[in-house]
């Protein structure tokens, strides 16, 4: 022991290491209570708890490094000097102050997504704007960071005489070696002992998150952003996976035949199976931010929160299991204007090489359509005004609107009132123009900060989640109302549906409620109401609208019209950045990385429970992510790859 004081402990890695491993289980700790007894029970803590402190020396082996490198590196006449003492206790101070603002926003990040540190919060640095703003606007921040700061200082004060008083690291060439060999020891010990899929001990989602540090998920997260498919995932020889895929009914025509069909075989409008009095000309496509089924009186809420929606619904054709892809606005444009299952990591709509591909805006452009993206946002954020434009969608941001038009605003975007007055204003041009149009439009305003006007509904903002669901709701029906007026309104369909959930958080991850989002289709002048009980994507949407409008190009997509679906085939794809999913008929297959295939009976209430491997839902499963994966990376989605003119 007095070798390891005089060598090791000296200077000073003993106070650094105790400071950072208390930090970690206490985080631990506060995020165990934080999310209940009831989602992680005592039975699991000692699996937890013991993984955790792995993980933590894990991180803590590569936290030493630069320390044990210094140790190694540092000149020996500028060691033991007076001011040695001082800055020591100033750089104890920071690193303190430093791992306690990573333990708040760990706190924040499990207080919006119930996880540690992921791909999101990798994202979250690159738009800093958005990000910082919304923290400044949503938390009292001078506050919290005084707080971080005398926090900081009560550990810096206990081992200020350790610090303070730790003797310079030995100087020999022998110790300098032995501190250089550790440097390189530790982090390349703890890469080959510790792993993020090593977090998966329990069935329980929230267990497999506390047992893991944040520092490491979100190294990982940033390593894997991108996951080749071939590489970590469970295969298929390719020309099996396009077996099942056509007996699915997913003969995916090159898009020059599906958009130039035999006249003999082309598909007319038939209201025998298309449920439209006629095609609708125009298409309003509204996908609206976060907006989880359960919010909808439809749905059985019973608080109220979407009087404007239930409205529509009743009005219009409900479809009741329909689920997003993804748990992230990217993620439901990708599904909503490409019409493909999503690919691990990044969705496609933040990658290179993804202009000019088989969307539906691509499509209608060629058969003269007037197509527009309007986001209330800065549509520089997940690289979504590049995506459209480069998709031929004309792009309409924040940074279009008048000034005078914007009547309130927070970080994220103008509030959906504004965004929606403005979006009329481009749907009038387009109309005068004679072409007919397809417009989707993003709101933003059913997010954190949660504000929004003052006297447009009875919950005063900042609203939290409910205000912002019933302001939205309160948007919505005040542009539909407007609509009605236009001479365009009784020849167009307006398509209702969530990016993504509220909250994906549940015991399993994959929790199947929470990717159930609400699709209402309304033109009051085409479309009788209804409901119906498919399961079903967001990747059926972009064929289901060309077949409403009885135009070619729907079976160029992977997503299946849905008024051509057979019953068989009801499905559903959902994931997060690594697990894909795919359900039916009530079982639930999650594909994970190192060839992971895990297979879940599906209850009425969405909750998942392990049952035995299912053969062929595992290979329609691969046979759908494979595909779709490659399609990508080799461009077979590309427009001009399928020998249609740009």
């Amino acid at each position: 022991m007095k070798f390891l004081s005089s060598r090791f402990a000296s200077p000073p890695f003993l106070p650094y290491a105790i400071l950072f491993l208390a930090i970690a289980s206490l985080t631990r700790l506060a995020l165990a209570l934080q999310a209940g007894l009831d989602k992680t029970p005592f039975s699991l803590w000692p699996g937890l708890l013991l993984r955790g402190i792995g993980f933590d020396l894990a991180v803590l082996a590569w936290l030493l490094a630069p320390m044990l490198l210094w140790a190694a590196l540092w000149p020996a006449r500028w060691r033991n000097t007076r001011w040695q003492g001082g800055l020591r206790l100033a750089i104890f101070f920071l690193v303190a102050a430093i791992l306690l603002f990573g333990a708040l926003s760990e706190w924040v990040f499990w207080e919006e997504f119930a996880t540690r540190f992921n791909f999101i919060a990798v994202d979250y640095l690159v738009y800093t704007h958005e990000v910082i703003g919304n923290i400044v606007e949503s938390y009292p921040v001078p506050a919290l960071l005084a707080g971080v700061a005398a926090l900081a200082a009560l550990p810096t004060w206990l081992f200020r005489s350790r610090i303070r008083g730790a003797h310079a690291p030995a100087t020999q060439p022998g110790w300098r070696v032995a501190y250089a060999a550790l440097a390189l020891a530790l982090p390349w010990g703890a890469w080959q002992l510790a792993d993020i899929d090593q977090m998966q001990f329990s069935d329980n989602t929230y267990a497999n998150e506390l047992a893991g540090n944040g520092l490491m998920t979100f190294s990982a997260a940033f390593l894997r952003n991108e996951l080749d498919y071939d590489r970590f995932y469970a295969t298929l020889p390719a020309a099996q996976a396009q077996h099942i895929l056509g007996e699915l009914g997913i003969e995916r025509e090159p898009l020059s035949k599906a958009l130039n069909p035999d006249p003999d075989e082309g598909e007319a409008f038939d209201p025998q199976r298309v449920p439209f009095k006629r095609p609708p000309k125009n298409v309003v496509l509204i996908s609206v931010e976060s907006l989880s089924a359960k919010f909808l009186g439809s749905f059985g809420n019973p608080a109220g929160l979407t009087p404007q929606l239930d409205a529509l619904a009743r009005d219009g054709l409900l479809y009741t299991h329909l689920y997003a892809t993804g748990t992230r606005t990217v993620r439901g444009l990708e599904a909503l204007s490409l019409g493909t299952p999503p690919i691990p990591g990044q969705a496609i709509v933040r990658r290179p090489g993804n202009e000019h591909l088989a969307t539906i805006g691509e499509i209608l452009r060629r058969q003269g359509y007037e197509t527009l993206f309007l986001y209330g946002g800065y549509g520089y954020f997940d690289n979504m005004n590049a995506y459209f434009a480069g998709n031929d969608y004309r792009v309409v941001d924040r940074t279009d609107f008048p000034k005078v038009s914007i009547g309130f605003a927070n970080v994220w975007g103008v509030a959906d009132e504004f965004l929606f007055d403005n979006s009329l204003v481009q749907l009038d041009r387009a109309h005068a123009t004679g072409k007919p149009f397809l417009a989707q439009i993003m709101t933003t305003s059913n997010h954190r900060p949660f504000t929004y006007p003052d006297g447009r509904i009875d919950i005063p903002s900042p609203g939290k989640r409910e205000g912002a669901v019933k302001y939205t709701d309160y948007a919505i029906g005040h542009f539909i109302d407007q609509a009605r007026s236009k001479p365009w309104f009784n020849e167009t369909l307006f398509v209702i549906v969530a990016d993504h959930c509220a909250s994906a958080a549940g015991n399993t991850k994959l929790p199947v409620a929470g990717y159930h989002i609400p699709l209402i289709l309304y033109a009051p002048a085409l479309l009788e109401p209804g409901r119906d009980e498919r399961v079903a994507s967001q990747i059926d949407i972009p064929p289901t609208l060309l077949d409403a409008m009885g135009l070619p190009g729907d079976d160029h997509f992977f997503g299946q019209s849905l008024f051509e679906q057979r019953p068989e085939n009801q499905r559903a794809f959902i994931s997060n950045y690594q697990e894909l999913g795919y359900l039916k008929g009530g079982k639930l297959v999650v594909l994970g990385p190192k060839q992971r295939v895990d297979t879940f009976l599906i209850d009425a209430n969405g909750d998942a429970s392990p049952t035995a491997p299912d053969a062929r839902l595992r290979d329609e499963a691969v046979a759908y992510y494979q595909t779709a994966f490659k399609a990508f990376k080799e461009g077979a989605l590309k427009m001009g790859a399928i020998g249609l003119p740009r």
